[in-house]
């Protein structure tokens, strides 16, 4: 009988001991996890499925990712469409965006629940500022295929030079898909001054894309200094998102560990 009961409280001290050592992971976990929540938006000529690995790899490490399909009608439609996704989620976000939607999420991201900024290969106007402002810095690639607007007021990317001016180091399978899908933006939208930059209180991160035929590198790097964020080159095409997916996840990781 002593001898059983001996054996129950070593029993119950090692379950005491395994409780206290997760309670005090999950402890860590949560200090370090700041935000839980993760808004992936796209930009032009493309949609929301871009961001489908960058999205498994967050879930398998516990965040709640939700991906915006922008209907690219307009800045002020856009950043509603964003707001729409911010006002269903509990507790603090880390807002990414990718090459026009540095635009967006500039502009929604004074949202009280957006903890920091992911700018991808991304344009980072000011308050007062428009992207066509910053894209006309540079001159176009010979490689990029932005064309119109057509009659309706809107700007595809050229079938002919989706995969070498877009996505060159994705496969060729990948960006004739991505092509047939794209979704056409206002050209209007380029040319619209932004109201806020939610980069001058938020925590930044930023991708510069080396190879990049949309936004000149230097001038991706111009914008993230002035806007003080952290930064990380990526040898890759406009779309880094899809090509390095696990470096992008990485970096929102980062982004979400930082407190406003």
């Amino acid at each position: 009988m002593k001898m059983f009961k001996f054996k129950s409280l070593k029993s119950l001290a090692a379950i005491a001991v395994l409780a206290l050592s997760f309670l005090s992971a999950q402890t860590t976990f949560a200090q370090e996890q700041i935000s839980k929540n993760v808004v992936l938006v796209h930009g032009a000529f493309a949609d929301g499925s871009g961001y489908k690995q960058v999205y498994e790899i967050l879930t398998a490490k516990g965040y709640n990712v939700r991906v915006v399909q922008l209907p690219l009608t307009g800045l002020a439609d856009d950043v509603a469409a964003v707001k729409r996704v911010l006002d269903k989620l509990e507790g603090p976000t880390v807002l990414a965006g990718h090459s026009w939607a540095g635009a967006v999420i500039a502009e929604a991201g004074t949202d009280p629940k957006v903890a920091s900024l992911v700018f991808i290969a991304a344009f980072v106007p000011d308050a007062g500022e428009t992207v066509a402002q910053w894209a006309s810095t540079y001159p176009a690639t010979p490689e990029n295929g932005i064309t119109g607007p057509d009659q309706y007021g809107y700007l595809f990317y050229s079938k002919a030079k989706y995969h070498i001016g877009f996505a060159a180091d994705i496969s060729k399978k990948e960006s004739d898909f991505m092509e047939a899908s794209q979704v056409p933006v206002l050209a209007a939208s380029f040319g619209t001054k932004l109201s806020n930059a939610a980069w001058k209180t938020k925590p930044s991160f930023a991708i510069v894309t080396l190879e990049d035929k949309n936004i000149h590198p230097d001038l991706q790097r111009k914008m993230y200094k002035r806007a003080n964020a952290t930064v990380m080159e990526i040898k890759s095409s406009h779309v880094v998102y899809i090509s390095h997916a696990a470096e992008v996840a990485d970096l929102i990781v980062k982004a979400s560990n930082t407190k406003k």
